[in-house]
């Protein structure tokens, strides 16, 4: 029966010279400075204390957020400013408006922005690259440039003052085909060629085959574009002219900030509001997105 041998004097000096442990497992690896850790609470400070200060500051009374030097805690605790909220302002037509603009071009993105990123991926066609050149380009260029452009189109089609004339302009973005066009490249060949052997067209391979295993890709595209629809403030403010097709970020800037005076009460329980969908969002897919990340890669 075989027995286990200490190590020897001699490898005990080797392995303290290369600064390794007994199994074999280099210390230096194991070993986090102390200002990497110092960096990372300052960051941690520098993201959460703003969402803590907004939070704390829309339980507090209008007179105290106006109170020069500001206080840190609430002197005395008020849920006057959500009643204002909820009370003032036509609050479920203004957010079922946000959540139908930003879910319709969430799910735009999330479809065509895959069908593109699977025809310049596995497709091959004659100006694949050319396209691929100008989707990429496009990152470069301000949303600012084509604003007026977007304006006028939308109006030639009698699409001013509706909802989808906020949702179709951005359901398909050159950063999301560039996002499912690289984690598309992941995918093995050989199962698109065994789908066509099969008689599959395309269209069937890309929604039967392509598109469940983007999983990860798809959910940290769905949370980007969610994100930035929610968000959205000038394009609804210009394209829309009556309260009912209002979103919310628009009604809180239109009621809450008056000519003479700003309700900072209301406009900060606004934003609180209007935050949680979206961190909760996140939270509930943080582990997809990061592994869509981390899977994006250029090849």
């Amino acid at each position: 029966m075989a027995t286990l041998t200490a190590p020897t004097s001699h490898e005990e000096q080797g392995n303290k010279k290369k600064g390794r442990r007994p199994g074999g497992r280099d210390d230096a690896r194991l070993r986090t400075p102390a200002w990497l850790y110092a960096v990372m609470v300052a960051g941690l400070f520098l993201v959460v204390v703003p969402f803590l200060w907004m939070i704390v500051s829309s339980v507090k009374p209008n007179s105290e957020l106006r109170q020069v030097p500001p206080t840190l805690l609430p002197h005395a605790l008020t849920l006057s400013n959500y009643e204002a909220l909820f009370t003032d302002l036509d609050f479920p037509r203004f957010f079922l408006n946000s959540a139908l603009v930003s879910l319709g071009t969430m799910a735009g993105n999330m479809v065509f922005c895959s069908m593109l990123g699977y025809a310049l991926a596995k497709l091959e066609f004659r100006g694949r690259n050319v396209l691929f050149a100008l989707v990429v380009g496009t990152l470069m260029v301000p949303g600012v440039v084509t604003f007026v452009p977007l304006f006028v189109l939308t109006t030639n089609l009698g699409l001013t003052n509706t909802l989808p004339a906020m949702i179709l302009p951005f359901m398909a973005g050159p950063f999301g085909v560039f996002l499912m066009r690289q984690y598309i490249l992941s995918i093995p060949d050989e199962l698109i060629q065994a789908a066509r052997v099969d008689g599959a067209g395309e269209l069937r391979i890309f929604f039967s085959v392509v598109l469940p295993l983007c999983g990860p890709a798809l959910a940290t595209l769905g949370v980007l574009t969610f994100l930035s629809s929610w968000n959205n403030f000038l394009w609804p403010l210009v394209v829309a002219t009556s309260e009912d097709k209002y979103t919310l970020p628009v009604a809180l800037a239109l009621y809450a900030v008056g000519q003479n005076s700003t309700d900072y009460g209301l406009l900060i329980a606004g934003a609180v509001v209007v935050v949680l969908p979206v961190l909760a969002v996140f939270l509930v897919l943080q582990r997809h997105i990061m592994q869509g990340v981390a899977s994006t890669g250029i090849k």
